[in-house]
């Protein structure tokens, strides 16, 4: 007999309209009357247009440095969400205003920040959703981006046809192509927080691919401000909504994780990306930076999320440094939390550690966990976040297994050996592989024959 294992959760909030049944949805279908971003509505609607010169822009030092020195576009786009942002705040469409959270840094060597958020801690019936399962089918009875009200989409964000960044105030919505569109997080976490939705009538489940984390990438670079990073969760790791979307917003002060040291694993010479080790920070990770251009780096990161995905490993990335590096964090709070292996006193936060905690920037709901933050209580949800040592050596082989099959290679050539600092010790290809096969592949995430859902 199976086991029925659920997880209760406050969900949040994005859109204004966000429902809970399905017959809501139901109706929708079959046209509105609240100018909704759905084919009952768009025909003949416009909205902004932001074209970005989508060439293939060296990833690396040198020339992100010299984008970011252009005034156009890329100061452009950073006022253009900026712009559109506070032009939706003044126009009451957040549920609360974020900027009278307060937020403090805690003391300590990791230098965590803390919000209080009351806004974000919400109640309503719940329902279910899964957490056992990082790749699910795309369900349209459910709350997806095409619900949302236009009012509630900023622009569409489109690659450039002649290679010139380029903004239409009033531009069509192409239908057939299905646009990339940025919106408003209606419950927002901070300044700025928006949503990029890729392809948003294709109707995506919240899975990344090649395509969607480069136009990820892109916007990180665009908008060439070290405040504004972009973050995705996939399912299993606390996100809310399956339709694929990135979120984003400004924090004014550097991530814990951004100042976290690091250990040199290894440089992919087909892609020129270094890739990293995070140290001595309470969650195991990897960190992605440089590349011979902006599609190498996406690549490498790509790779690695289809097979984390492919694996069924939940997982969070953080888009940092105007897209100049990349951290991704397999985790398995939620398996634990499913397995009853989470504190009652940790549960009773409603705190769900998704990217943006991970990196260090702690959300509370509750006034009482925002004057008790500190150090240890912070290191304590985090350490429930991370991958033991050892099951994190064998997704690090899965992943470095997947990246040199891109590449049609098996194993690092002695030249990009060579290019690494004497004094790292770099693990070969030989060496991983030769781990996952000593060690086993855990393609479930929660093993047995649980059921294992989460309560919304």
């Amino acid at each position: 007999m199976s086991l029925s294992l659920k997880i209760k959760r406050v969900p949040t909030v994005v859109s204004n309209y966000q429902k809970e049944e399905a017959e809501e949805a139901g109706r929708r279908s079959g046209g509105c009357d609240r100018n909704c971003f759905n084919n009952c509505c768009l025909p003949g609607a416009k909205l902004p247009l932001y074209a970005y010169k989508g060439v293939d822009t060296a990833a690396d030092e040198k020339a992100l440095a010299e984008l970011e020195d252009a005034d156009i576009p890329m100061a452009f786009l950073d006022s253009l969400v900026l712009g559109e942002w506070e032009d939706r705040m003044q126009r009451g469409l957040f549920r609360y205003d974020v900027t009278a959270c307060e937020t403090k840094v805690i003391p300590g060597k990791y230098g965590f920040i803390a919000q209080l958020n009351e806004g974000r801690h919400l109640k309503k019936r719940p329902t279910e959703f899964r957490v056992d399962k990082v790749l699910q089918p795309f369900d349209g009875k459910k709350f997806n981006f095409t619900m949302v009200g236009q009012e509630e989409v900023l622009f569409q964000f489109e690659a450039s046809e002649d290679g010139d960044a380029q903004y239409y105030q009033n531009a069509p919505i192409d239908i057939e192509n299905s646009p990339n569109v940025v919106a408003i997080n209606v419950s927002p976490i901070d300044y700025g927080h928006v949503l990029l939705i890729p392809r948003i009538l294709k109707c995506l489940p919240q899975r990344i691919d090649h395509e969607s984390f480069l136009l990820a990438l892109h916007m990180a670079v665009e908008a060439a401000n070290p405040f504004f990073r972009l973050g995705y969760n996939s399912l299993g790791a606390f996100a809310t909504i399956n339709h694929l979307h990135f979120q984003a917003y400004y924090l004014a002060v550097p991530f814990p994780v951004e100042k976290a040291p690091t250990k040199k694993i290894t440089i992919l010479e087909n892609y020129g990306v270094k890739v990293s080790e995070l140290r001595n920070y309470p969650v195991r990770g990897l960190v992605f930076e440089g590349g011979n251009t902006l599609q190498d780096l996406s690549n490498a990161v790509s790779d690695t999320c289809i097979c984390l995905q492919g694996n069924n490993i939940p997982y969070n990335v953080l888009v940092s440094d105007c897209g100049r590096r990349v951290f991704l964090f397999p985790q398995c709070y939620a398996e634990k939390q499913a397995m009853g292996e989470v504190s009652a006193e940790l549960l009773d936060t409603q705190v769900n550690p998704a990217v943006w905690e991970i990196s260090g920037h702690m959300v509370l709901k509750r006034k009482k966990d925002y004057e008790e933050a500190s150090e240890k209580n912070a290191r304590r949800l985090l350490a429930e976040v991370s991958l033991s040592g050892e099951r994190f050596q064998e997704v690090k082989a899965l992943i470095f297994e997947a990246i040199f099959c891109s590449m049609n290679k098996t194993h690092i050539t002695a030249q990009g050996l060579e290019s690494l600092e004497e004094d790292v010790e770099v693990q070969s290809a030989e060496d991983l592989f030769g781990m996952k096969q000593e060690q086993g592949s855990h393609t479930a995430m929660v093993t047995g024959t649980h059921d294992c859902l989460v309560m919304q």
